[in-house]
């Protein structure tokens, strides 16, 4: 076997060498603002809401979309289907009672 070899390169410090260890700080560090919306706080801590229903009380869906949301995770639940076809989310749409009652529109005009 090889003789031991003499490193030549400097060991590097550890930066935090000589700083105080922050666990060991009596002061309260979460003084900061209280970041969360009002959602969130009154939610309590350590509660999560799924997506669908934030988004939903968040404004960036209406009650219909938040039914529709949720009837079709329904439905995929129910039929262990990941991904439901057109066929079948029309057929989920019709079972919320939705019927085609006016004359159709060009997409152009329908807004997202």
């Amino acid at each position: 076997m090889g003789e031991a070899r003499e490193v030549t390169e400097p060991i590097q410090e550890d930066r935090r060498q000589g700083l105080p260890d922050r666990r060991e700080n009596p002061l309260e560090r979460r003084t900061g603002v209280d970041r969360r919306s009002g959602w969130d706080r009154r939610r309590g801590p350590g509660r999560r809401r799924p997506d669908e229903r934030r988004a939903a009380e968040e404004g960036e869906m209406n009650d219909e979309q938040f039914e529709l949301i949720m009837a079709i995770d329904a439905y995929k639940r129910a039929n262990n289907r990941p991904f439901p076809s057109y066929t079948e989310i029309l057929e989920i749409i019709k079972a919320l009672g939705y019927r085609k009652i006016a004359e159709p529109k060009s997409l152009n005009e329908v807004k997202p």
